[in-house]
């Protein structure tokens, strides 16, 4: 691997978003090292990333809670900065499990901001701490009608937006103590979709929290039907609103981020999103035209920690990113149900051609470290 090419550390790299994010650094001419358990993703996204990318995979096994390992990492591969996307995410499951949530995000960021304390500062040849945070719009909790900016006010409906809001609150406490932080805050709002590839996408274990693999799941077989919750928000047709966005739309904000953070020195805060809300109904109708799959569903009661709508101002992005979604709900919607009807059981389906990863290692190109 050559030394002329800058490496970032993608902590949560296999997962949903991080897979995807990992794909454009290296299209970018960026070097990732993932940093993952496997809590929430799956061993088998490595061997596909080296397969889309033709060029192995640098894998870190473990936990960002370690500070000892993280450092260790920081130390090992010197990257010029950080994308933290590891965490948990599930709104309904942050409301049943607020432990869980408080722990590995809150105690993660502080593990990790410590690890890269003792590792860039002072500043030395590596450069100043760089971190772009994966946050969401959660934040905003419940904040009404029309686009939401982010000079609006910010509060918490469940246990996982109130994790992200204590993480940049800590984030802001960190830099006011050391200015040299470059910190680039990134409020998605609901990625969808999938590679064009059809060889990494959204795989959520159990159920999912997710409207868009739900309802592949349900077109693909694995489930009756779609539910849906909450048939009486104050909307046009009385389900929850939301703002969808292209998982590649996504990814690409992550790598104008930290070319931004880069080039200018300067931290920031910016929503990732279309600017458009569309309703469940809209959703599901929109999926229906793109795949042809019939979607059955029911109404069900509101899902406790929900709000009625949310979707983007996203005109920050473009202003300091350069960035803006362009990829449609018709396209989140196909490339979405091409990863579904390629992979019908998730990464799982392709176990079989992948049960020994030491006998296809060299074969695949796959780098293993850890």
């Amino acid at each position: 691997m050559s030394k002329q090419v800058p490496r970032i550390l993608l902590t949560g790299g296999a997962g949903y978003i991080g897979s995807h994010t990992f794909v454009k650094l290296r299209q970018a001419g960026i070097e990732p090292v993932i940093l993952d358990n496997f809590a929430n993703s799956h061993p088998a996204v490595i061997e596909r990333l080296a397969r889309i990318t033709g060029a192995p995979v640098c894998l870190e096994r473990g936990d960002v809670l370690d500070r000892a390992f993280v450092e260790d990492v920081l130390r090992r591969h010197a990257p010029a900065g950080v994308i933290h996307l590891a965490g948990d995410k599930a709104v309904g499951e942050s409301v049943a499990h607020p432990l869980k949530y408080f722990r590995g995000n809150i105690a993660g960021a502080i593990s990790l901001l410590e690890a890269m304390e003792a590792v860039y500062l002072p500043v030395g040849p590596l450069g100043p701490p760089t971190l772009v945070f994966s946050s969401t719009a959660t934040v905003y909790g419940d904040a009404g009608t029309g686009p939401i900016a982010e000079d609006f006010p910010r509060r918490h409906s469940n246990p996982y937006g109130h994790t992200k809001l204590v993480i940049e609150d800590m984030l802001e406490a960190v830099q006011a103590a050391r200015p040299e932080w470059r910190i680039g805050v990134l409020r998605y709002f609901n990625p969808v979709g999938a590679h064009p590839s059809a060889l990494i996408g959204e795989d959520p274990t159990g159920t999912p929290n997710n409207l868009m693999p739900y309802l592949t799941q349900v077109a693909i077989g694995r489930r009756s039907h779609l539910r849906i919750f909450g048939g009486d928000y104050p909307t046009p047709d009385g389900t929850g609103v939301r703002d969808y966005i292209h998982i590649e739309d996504l990814a690409d904000g992550h790598v104008a981020a930290l070319r931004t953070l880069q080039r200018t020195g300067e931290s920031f805060t910016v929503n990732l999103g279309t600017g458009r809300g569309y309703s469940v109904l809209e959703v599901v109708n929109a999926f229906v035209d793109a795949t042809g799959c019939p979607v059955p569903y029911r109404i069900v009661e509101r899902r406790p920690g929900d709000v009625a709508q949310c979707y983007a101002d996203p005109s920050r992005a473009m202003q300091l990113l350069g960035w803006e979604a362009k990829r449609t709900l018709e396209q989140m919607c196909a490339d979405a149900w091409r990863w579904q009807s390629r992979n019908p059981q998730g990464y799982a389906s392709g176990m079989a051609s992948a049960a020994s990863s030491q006998a296809t290692e060299k074969e695949n190109g796959l780098l293993v470290i850890g």
